[in-house]
């Protein structure tokens, strides 16, 4: 794969700027797009996984405990994780600046 230059930040992208060579997301830092992220609820959940099937960018991991979690430099705070969650254990919790 060609050497990435560094990813821009979202506001220094032009208006309508599409990222579509295949790979290239996890070169770019969609999580500050978001302004909510999702917040577990770890006495709820049930360790399935759904929310990481679901995670359009592939940013919930599970943990060694069997937790998942998110990394919140990809997380785009879209909550498909809270809609796809069967145990409702996921909030999605507005970030402070």
């Amino acid at each position: 794969m060609p050497k990435q230059s560094p990813s821009p930040n979202w506001q220094d992208m032009a208006l309508g700027t599409a990222i579509t060579e295949p790979g290239s997301a996890k070169y770019q830092r969609t999580g500050d797009w978001r302004s909510s992220g999702p917040v577990w609820d770890l006495d709820k959940c049930i360790k399935c996984g759904v929310c990481a099937v679901f995670c359009p960018e592939g940013c919930i991991t599970m943990r060694a405990d069997g937790y998942p979690e998110a990394d919140m430099e990809y997380c785009k705070g879209c909550a498909i994780c809270v809609c796809e969650c069967w145990a409702a254990c996921i909030a999605m919790v507005e970030e402070k600046e």
